[in-house]
């Protein structure tokens, strides 16, 4: 008798993941993610899982070879491309020795074209770059990142210093915030606002307010408003009657 064939690891997640799909939820995804012509995520294609159901089939196939995951990425459908990336995540968590996790940063790297709408970049970029840069100190990729033409790309500069918030660092993100101030995009006034205020949050009221004092008339009107959500609300009129 003829041997079955065997079945990829590749063939395996996509079945798995378009046998979850769902019509009603893929057409809600599409206009929350602004797929449509001329907007910020024009031409991705949604299948309509929840992350929560991502992440399981991730952690499921958490040792994926590197071509495999070249192959999801490259994948039109959302839900591929953010598996592949979870599992990096997980690969990068689970790595042992930095020689292991630079590699899985550089993948990444050469990747930034396929992390294209925003929770792809928010889900996966500070949990590798921005932890391996806090790890290295090599924070001039950063720079490289925010001066980029491409919008993913500067949002990732600006979400990588999560990872330095965390670790209870406050200059990474005040610089690349400071360099994004003027950008023109509304995503990225969101995720400067986001994490001045996780810097406050975090790291320190007071240094943020003095950013703030600093800076808050360059600041878009929505970065500000993120900035100082978790002010004390005299605090937050103040900043915005000036």
């Amino acid at each position: 008798m003829p041997s079955k064939k065997k079945i990829s690891p590749i063939d395996l997640i996509s079945t798995e993941l378009k046998s979850k799909a769902s019509r009603s939820r893929s057409s809600i995804l599409q206009r929350f993610f602004k797929t449509a012509p001329g907007q910020y995520g024009a031409g991705d294609v949604f299948l309509g899982l929840t992350v929560p159901l991502q992440r399981q089939i991730a952690k499921q196939y958490a040792d994926l070879d590197r071509p495999a995951l070249q192959s999801l990425l490259n994948s039109k459908f959302h839900e591929f491309r953010l598996v592949a990336l979870l599992i990096m995540v997980f690969q990068y968590e689970g790595a042992k020795e930095r020689e292991d996790k630079k590699s899985i940063v550089d993948f990444y790297l050469r990747n930034t074209n396929r992390i294209n709408n925003w929770d792809l970049v928010d889900l996966s970029v500070y949990k590798i770059l921005g932890d391996f840069l806090c790890l290295t100190g090599e924070t001039g990729r950063l720079d490289r990142l925010a001066a980029s033409r491409n919008l993913w790309e500067r949002r990732m500069a600006m979400v990588a210093t999560y990872a330095f918030i965390k670790a209870g660092r406050s200059a990474e993100t005040f610089w690349i915030a400071k360099k994004l101030l003027k950008d023109k995009e509304d995503l990225i006034h969101k995720a400067v606002g986001w994490m001045l205020r996780e810097t406050g949050k975090r790291v320190s009221e007071a240094e943020l307010k003095r950013f703030l004092d600093r800076h808050y008339r360059a600041m878009p009107r929505t970065a500000l408003r993120y900035a100082i959500e978790r002010l004390e609300p005299r605090t937050r009129e103040r900043y915005l009657a000036r």
